[in-house]
């Protein structure tokens, strides 16, 4: 369903009021809007949302509809950040552009590309698509998360997905920040990465979490960089990290 980019905005706001600030009621006032707005009336005449005593509901359809919307706006934003490089203090207003541009068949090309990422640069979810459930495969992503390369893989991070703050310490203490290259070198048993000159082990949850901008696309045999005895005894494991 193709509708105007005014309305598509009120449904996005609609649904983050509802989905993400869980507002048992969501009015026209909360959303800063003119009963009279032609936008609204064309919400309400494509039965995409419902009014009643100037409170705002979603239709079945217009809740699918606004979840479409907020997962090509967030994709669109990691589209920019991650590939694109775009500027944060622009990255909102591009992004509010750009996703109208994305339609279905683009929209899983193009989360696909980007490794099924689960959250926007902002830490905001982004809805699961088709294939995010299906994991289908279009070609090679461009960002992936490191325990998905293989051996010899390796790029720029593009960013760190983790819930629990700690965690994020420990990868920042050791130097695992957005921009920093790092190389995957072997997957099992434990995943073990280069940056620099320095080799770290992590398990699959943490490797996980950690999403790289491709660069290094030949899969070659980086086994030869590892230590030959006893790597993994001289490190300190802790909570699955090998130090």
């Amino acid at each position: 369903m193709r509708i105007s980019e005014g309305s598509q905005e009120i449904l996005e706001k609609l649904w983050i009021a509802i989905e993400e600030e869980k507002k048992d009621k969501v009015s026209i006032n909360d959303l800063g809007l003119d009963k009279q707005s032609p936008q609204l009336q064309e919400l309400i005449d494509d039965k995409l949302i419902s009014i009643s005593d100037d409170f705002l509901k979603f239709t079945p359809q217009g809740h699918k509809e606004a979840e479409t919307a907020i997962r090509r706006h967030r994709l669109a934003e990691r589209l920019l950040n991650d590939v694109l490089e775009t500027k944060h203090s622009v990255l909102e207003e591009n992004a509010c552009e750009f996703e109208h541009f994305i339609h279905e068949g683009t929209e899983e090309s193009i989360c696909t590309l980007l490794g099924h990422p689960k959250v926007c640069p902002h830490g905001k979810p982004i809805p699961p698509g088709e294939c995010c459930l299906k994991r289908k495969e279009v070609g090679e992503p461009v960002v992936s998360a490191l325990a998905d390369l293989s051996p010899g893989q390796g790029g720029r991070i593009a960013y760190i997905l983790s819930s629990q703050s700690n965690e994020v310490q420990k990868l920042v203490s050791i130097g695992i920040l957005p921009g920093t290259s790092v190389q995957l070198i072997q997957r099992y048993p434990s995943y073990v990465f280069k940056v620099g000159n320095t080799q770290y082990a992590v398990d699959k949850e943490i490797a996980s979490q950690i999403y790289v901008r491709i660069e290094i696309r030949n899969h070659t045999d980086v086994s030869s960089d590892l230590p030959k005895k006893g790597w993994r005894h001289r490190h300190r494991r802790r909570r699955g990290w090998i130090f």
